[in-house]
């Protein structure tokens, strides 16, 4: 599928382009988040081909799970509610291998001056996550994409086929400085958070008024902390931390907190992910690591009164997490260039967002 600038000129490449054409488009598909693998395998589904690009080298975008050695972490989105028709019909149809429903304990903490520090996510609707890792339902849904698809693969440039000027071909980049071209495409999707999708268009010279359509979108950052206590494993030592499982938290640091080992299907060492608020990552944005997990580690004492040191603690940094003003749309699509946008951050930043803005940019293309 992935082919030289040379090996793209070779002779006899022009016949077999048009009679993929009367196969159906052939589209690329840039970021295999949740968004970019629905919009992938539907267009599939409709009988098109697909050809799925992620620059890194796992799929999931934002429902990342973090493998240690102490078990996974969902450091990304932590769990997903269902209100669309079409989630729900997918993940009947489909996923039951791998979603299970998760319930918060009932949480109240308080702090010295009897404000409320912490409190459960609302009982209103059921709460799921995918196991053994939130992960597991992109890749689920993206196995049969598996043969078309390409990870460490970062595309640095759209541009006209070179054989086929009525045609897209990408430039591709892999970790390694690798590059490559691939072309033959009828149309492109940009599955990324907007600021992606705005500089790689920016960067071909294409699509100034989709360009312009992403400027009132807002999407804050967010600190991620992951941390493990193995010793909470060992006979005689009494339970470790609180008896609750999550909470959102109004500390200056701290928007939320949660007990992986709770999560159903996941391993039993005592793990916590603890991600700052949107408007602590801003601030600390460039800060250095270390430096954040510090304070990070700090904040999550104050409110679970874990104080000891843990064995394995990392901090993530997302640059693009909480969408805090979206597009208002499902996706953008310029007809003409055959060219569109899709993502959570067109409708918000919930796992549905990102579904239904996938689903509707492929019935759009289809």
């Amino acid at each position: 599928m992935t082919t030289s600038p040379k090996t793209r000129a070779s002779k006899g490449s022009a016949p077999k382009a048009k009679a993929t054409r009367s196969m159906g488009l052939h589209v690329a598909v840039v970021g295999a988040g949740m968004a970019g693998v629905v919009c992938a395998r539907t267009l599939v589904q409709a009988g098109h081909r697909v050809s799925l690009f992620e620059k890194s080298r796992g799929l999931g975008g934002r429902m990342s799970t973090r493998r240690t050695e102490f078990g996974g972490f969902d450091h990304g989105s932590q769990y997903f509610t269902v209100r669309d028709a079409r989630f729900e019909t997918a993940l009947r149809s489909n996923a039951t291998s791998v979603v299970r429903p998760w319930s918060a304990s009932t949480v109240r903490v308080l702090d010295a001056f009897g404000h409320v520090l912490a409190s459960a996510p609302p009982p209103t609707e059921p709460h799921f996550v995918a196991s053994p890792g939130m992960n597991a339902l992109v890749g689920l849904w993206a196995q049969p994409l598996a043969a078309t698809t390409l990870l460490d693969t970062c595309v640095t440039q759209i541009e006209r086929d070179a054989l086929h000027p009525e045609q897209w071909q990408l430039r591709t980049e892999d970790s390694a400085g690798g590059q490559q071209v691939v072309g033959g495409f009828d149309r492109v999707v940009l599955a990324m958070p907007h600021p992606q999708v705005h500089d790689l268009l920016r960067a071909s010279g294409l699509a100034p008024e989709l360009r312009q359509a992403l400027a009132p979108v807002h999407v804050a950052p967010c600190w991620t902390l992951m941390v493990a206590y193995p010793q909470a494993m060992q006979p005689g030592l009494p339970h470790l931390g609180p008896q609750w499982n999550a909470a959102r938290s109004t500390h200056h640091r701290i928007s939320w907190l949660a007990r992986e080992s709770s999560k159903p299907g996941r391993e039993p060492i005592e793990r916590w992910t603890i991600q700052a608020s949107p408007t602590w990552s801003t601030k600390h944005l460039e800060d250095d690591a270390e430096r954040v997990k510090a304070k990070l580690l700090k904040g999550f004492a104050e409110i679970t009164g874990i104080r000891a040191t843990p064995t394995f603690a990392v901090a993530h940094r997302w640059r693009f997490a909480q969408t805090q003003t979206p597009l208002g749309k499902s996706h953008l699509l310029d007809k003409a260039l055959g060219i569109g946008a899709c993502g959570d951050w067109c409708l918000g930043h919930r796992v549905e967002d990102a579904f239904v803005s996938g689903l509707e940019m492929a019935l759009a293309i289809a």
